[in-house]
């Protein structure tokens, strides 16, 4: 990421240096989880859509231990795989809004909220800005090379209300709780970076 774009990081200290935490990023453009991914302070498995694992790039993911979901059914296997991550206190990326749209956080799926719930663990939002503003000369499906990508990590915090409560209303909370955490920290971080 640094040799092909200038990413600017700005609050990684703020990622808990050990035990499981969860990276919940916006997503407007294909560069976003990787550009996390190699500006992380910590090693992070994202939650990615089957289709990505194509051709060469299918045994580079799963061998750097992304985690590949199909999102047209109720993915059991990649479920238990991202609870193992937390549970050995690892990192799990995610894009709560299920697929690359505005990155605004504004439709949030409940796959967060119960990852984060069932785990306990903490949720640091992350807002990517600058990888949609401008398309590449080169390779039109990429940021221009040595564009500026900012990458802002937030102040982690628990989705849960302290009870415990796993029930529907309780993730449905829970969700609520997120958006809102999440939509103040990208409007926070388009203050603090002029996106």
């Amino acid at each position: 990421m640094y040799g092909l774009w200038k990413p600017r990081v700005l609050g990684s200290w703020k990622v808990p240096a050990t035990g499981p935490v969860i990276l919940a990023v916006n997503h407007s453009h294909n560069i976003d989880g990787p550009m996390v991914i190699g500006v992380a302070p910590r090693a992070s498995h994202f939650l990615v859509k089957k289709e990505a694992f194509v051709g060469p790039l299918g045994p580079f993911m799963r061998a750097v231990g992304q985690v590949e979901v199909d999102r047209s059914t109720a993915d059991r296997t990649a479920v238990t795989r991202a609870l193992d991550i937390l549970k050995n206190g690892g990192v799990l990326g995610i894009f709560p809004e299920g697929s690359r749209g505005e990155g605004d956080f504004a439709a949030l799926r409940a796959g967060l909220a119960y990852f984060a719930v069932r785990s306990g663990a903490p949720i640091v939002p992350v807002a990517v800005l600058g990888s949609s503003e401008k398309r590449g000369r080169l390779i039109k499906a990429l940021p221009p090379l040595r564009s500026r990508v900012d990458v802002v990590f937030g102040d982690p915090f628990d989705a849960g209300d302290g009870s415990g409560r796993r029930t529907r209303k309780a993730l449905d909370e829970a969700t609520e709780r997120i958006q809102k955490q999440l939509a103040a920290h990208l409007d926070s971080a388009r203050r603090l970076t002029g996106h």
